[in-house]
């Protein structure tokens, strides 16, 4: 008779798939340790490794050089747009002093 299905979060997956992909153990030995159904963490491994010939698993690395360069440029724009805020008060207060 079959049992009642097991649910795993999303965290357990990708944390049973990562021992998996970077360990380079079995995912049979994995699945023991874990006590995943041998079966349920191949199929995940097999829809990970899909999923990142795909482009739709984690950055490569040309892509991840780009992220860093374009989140530190937004670093500085954002302080940029801090110091032209600063500045623009001071004007401001400049102004009023001037017409008083």
């Amino acid at each position: 008779m079959v049992g009642k299905r097991q649910k795993y979060d999303p965290e357990m997956r990708e944390g049973a798939v990562r021992i998996v992909l970077e360990t380079g153990k079995p995912a049979a030995e994995v699945a023991r340790d874990l006590g995943i159904h041998e079966a349920t963490l191949q199929n995940w491994v097999s829809k990970a490794r899909a999923a990142q010939e795909s482009g739709d698993g984690p950055l490569g690395e040309s892509e991840r050089e780009e992220l860093i360069r374009l989140r530190a440029n937004a670093k500085e724009q954002a302080k940029r747009i801090v110091e032209l805020e600063m500045e623009r008060e001071v004007l401001k207060r400049c102004m009023v002093l001037w017409v008083k």
